[in-house]
């Protein structure tokens, strides 16, 4: 039985930008983001590809990434992720080989399927290219094979990139990158912590369909979960106001920048948006620890998830830096009980 203790807790970070603050501190409050993990013991931290959105700041991901791997020690980090459709392969694998090849056994590639952008940023970013998203498992092939010791014959070597092995997960909020990370024997991560519907149809067809692999030998599943940890319930509920109205700002095409907390989302959202911001928060923890300690513990019983990677969209940068410190001390408190 699945219990927080024997759980990995990891991070994704997509360097949120508040509307009080530069990109700048932003990027450097993903290191302290960073440094902060590595100093609690969380098993990873994965940076998210997202362009043209003014309240993200990790677009250039790999280039982040190497900033974090340069003032960090030993935490994993990698891509939460790699938006693959709007990169060519052999790009993609120079770059976390150059990373891997500076940092032995610290880095990892998470692949998407889609643009992470609208339409007209997609054109942009994929500009003289064809992509569909039939192309996807074609380019993740391509990526492991580049990863992979060099053949004899082969006549396109990633360098640096070839024979460093970097970890390959599929994420996805769907069933098709499931059923790949299934077929490839790939470790899974849902992005359930902002698009959670498919989340248990998703894991039980990977599970179902699994192939041990040179990767992996039985199925592994990560699951991401949205979480605001204070002192008080009642402190959360309104630290949350933050990430509902960046969902909000989110669902009406305008600014994603973090703003300032409210005492009451009543008369800045409609019903239905509301019901839009629910469901898409439907796997959020949001209270005390006690209160989203219980939560986690739900999850895990019904899920029976290998790892958590948890988010967060707090205003104040030093309550979310504590956020982390809470959920971690659930993770200590189990281990000792």
């Amino acid at each position: 039985m699945r219990s927080l203790q024997n759980t990995k807790f990891s991070i994704l970070e997509l360097a949120s930008v508040r509307s009080d603050k530069s990109v700048e501190f932003s990027l450097k409050h993903a290191l302290q983001l960073a440094q902060h993990a590595e100093q609690l013991g969380y098993d990873r931290l994965w940076l998210a590809e997202h362009h043209n959105m003014d309240g993200i700041a990790s677009s250039a991901t790999a280039v982040l990434l190497g900033y974090l791997l340069a003032n960090t020690q030993s935490i994993r980090l990698g891509s939460g992720g790699i938006m693959l459709p709007n990169h060519a392969p052999l790009v993609v694998a120079e770059q976390f080989g150059t990373l891997a090849t500076l940092y032995p056994k610290r880095v990892e590639l998470g692949l998407g399927r889609a643009p992470g952008t609208d339409q007209v940023t997609m054109r942009a970013l994929r500009r003289g290219r064809q992509e569909t998203e039939d192309q996807f498992p074609h380019d993740v092939l391509e990526i492991l094979h580049y990863f992979d010791d060099a053949t004899p014959q082969q006549r396109i070597k990633a360098t640096p990139g070839q024979g460093t092995h970097v970890p390959v997960w599929l994420l996805g909020s769907s069933l098709f990158s499931a059923q790949l990370a299934a077929n490839l024997g790939l470790p899974y991560s849902f992005a359930s912590h902002f698009a959670p519907k498919m989340l248990g149809p998703a894991i039980a067809l990977y599970r179902e369909k699994f192939e041990p692999s040179e990767y992996l030998d039985r199925p592994y599943v990560s699951m991401g979960v949205p979480t605001v940890v204070a002192a008080t319930d009642a402190e959360a509920e309104y630290l949350a106001s933050s990430a509902y109205q960046r969902a909000l700002g989110l669902l009406r095409g305008q600014s994603l920048k973090l703003q300032p907390p409210v005492e009451t989302m009543q008369g800045l959202y409609s019903p239905a948006e509301k019901i839009a911001i629910d469901n898409m928060y439907s796997m959020a923890q949001i209270g005390s620890a006690s209160t989203v300690q219980a939560g986690l513990e739900k999850l895990l019983q019904k899920y029976a998830v290998d790892e958590f990677i948890f988010t967060c969209d707090i205003y104040d940068t030093e309550k979310r830096l504590e956020n982390f410190s809470y959920l971690m001390d659930m993770k200590v408190e189990t281990s000792v009980i």
